[in-house]
């Protein structure tokens, strides 16, 4: 689904997806169209509630293993789907269009129709690539990518797995549902307002860097480090993520990335806890030499309760402090002040009942100094706080689910009210617009094949 205007830049993603992971189409080892058809497990084996992307402990594992655990069987092209229809109705009507060809509110739209290459080749080689279409940008280009090298060793008694991963998005490669790259929510409205601040690790460098990162997973211990760097923007649009009039986002240095967590497996229970981080200069012009620092440092923690096969529970939380340095801003003009800091607090809990039923509440709160140059709202503060509630429905994905493992489908109802948005509850923006007015529905058809 591809329009004449991004043909040729789509044209040479899907060339670069191919390359990435030409091994996988050519390779008679154990390289599966999807991992559920991989493993031979239903898609409740390693997702909570039956659906991507909350990982179970059997998912988190399967992750860490660089996604090569494969029963043996099935076909050798590793070929997936998925698509995502959404409806958006705000409280009140937008400023402006929300994307061209769209009215200012009750909106339908095609938000996500991706094709993934995913699996494993032997015991060493395995990861994602996705190609996505966006119905609201009109068009298709790169989207995350994990590709893994792995082993496994015994060590002192210890079973170690150990690996490398390429990835173009800080978190991605990450098994739990704590982090930036996957946390709750996992889909909402591209057609409704938004806080403007956000740390930089949550999806301010997302498609825009390449990353390479070493791990090990010993005992209960997760550890990994790396660092990302800026691709050339002629790659970027090529593969189109950026564009003359949309550059990417543009790292001075490398940016060091480090990640600890304890990950304890209880069968019925699970829990983790740990820690994350990124530091990285930005260029806020591409070709300027100054830049903004940015320090972020992440702590997470995540428990899931499973009593019977009936029952399912889970909560996650993280809060991320970035320490920002704003020197290149500052001297531009687009920021009041050199340094500066933001915080964010994230928690969702979620119940699902026979991997079928689910509901999930969600609170989120940001908060950070005042700098009216840089946030452009009446009262210069990046502070916004609400709850997002959710009630979905997945038909498809037990064992004995029609068309499993193949037919995977979620329908969704989610609510995201604000008390507070862009800096304040009411009239945030001066022209009388308050922070409830951006409350949204959002429903949504999510399906994978």
């Amino acid at each position: 689904m591809i329009f004449p205007a991004h043909a040729r830049r789509a044209g040479a993603a899907f060339a670069l997806f191919g390359c990435l992971f030409g091994s996988l189409l050519s390779s008679p080892a154990q390289a599966l169209p999807s991992f559920a058809q991989q493993t031979g497990m239903e898609c409740a084996g390693c997702h909570v509630g039956g659906f991507g992307p909350q990982l179970t402990p059997a998912g988190m594992k399967f992750k860490i293993g660089g996604y090569t655990d494969s029963n043996g069987q099935g076909l050798k092209v590793p070929l997936a789907a998925m698509l995502v229809e959404g409806f958006a109705h705000s409280n009140k009507d937008l400023p402006s269009d929300p994307a061209q060809g769209y009215g200012r509110n009750s909106n339908f739209a095609l938000q996500e129709l991706s094709v993934f290459l995913a699996g494993g080749v032997g015991k060493h080689v395995g990861g994602f690539v996705q190609a996505t279409y966006s119905g609201v940008d009109d068009k298709m280009g790169m989207d995350n990518i994990d590709l893994r090298l792995t082993d496994t060793q015994n060590l002192f008694g210890h079973n170690v797995v150990y690996g490398i991963s390429l990835n173009n998005n800080p978190t991605v490669q990450d098994p739990f549902n704590s982090v930036p790259a996957w946390r709750f929510p996992y889909m909402s409205a591209d057609l409704a307002n938004s806080p403007a601040a956000a740390p930089l690790i949550d999806g301010g460098l997302e498609q825009q860097v390449l990353g390479l990162t070493t791990y090990a997973y010993v005992g209960d211990f997760l550890l990994e480090s790396g660092g990302y760097f800026s691709p050339s923007e002629s790659l970027l649009e090529d593969m189109n993520v950026a564009s003359p009039d949309a550059p990417a986002t543009k790292l001075k240095n490398g940016a060091p990335y480090w990640r600890l967590a304890w990950f304890k497996d209880l069968h019925k229970q699970a829990f983790s806890v740990g820690t994350f981080g990124l530091a990285a200069s930005v260029q806020p012009d591409r070709f300027a030499k100054a830049a903004d620092g940015y320090t972020d440092v992440g702590f997470d923690a995540n428990w899931q309760w499973f009593p019977s096969r009936r029952h399912a529970f889970s909560v996650n939380s993280s809060f991320i402090h970035e320490v920002r340095s704003f020197n290149a801003s500052v001297a531009a003009g687009g920021a009041d002040h050199l340094d500066t800091d933001l915080e964010q607090f994230k928690v969702a809990a979620a119940y699902y009942y026979r991997q079928h039923y689910g509901a999930t509440v969600g609170f989120f709160d940001t908060w950070g100094g005042r700098d009216r140059a840089l946030y452009g709202n009446r009262t210069g503060l990046p502070d916004s706080r609400g709850v997002t509630l959710q009630g979905d429905w997945t038909p498809f994905g037990q064992e004995a689910s029609w068309g499993a493992p193949w037919a995977n489908a979620r329908l969704g109802v989610q609510y995201t009210l604000y008390n507070q948005f862009d800096g304040a509850s009411g009239n945030y923006d001066g022209t009388g617009r308050d922070a409830s007015d951006n409350n949204t529905l959002f429903c949504f058809l999510w399906m994978a094949i």
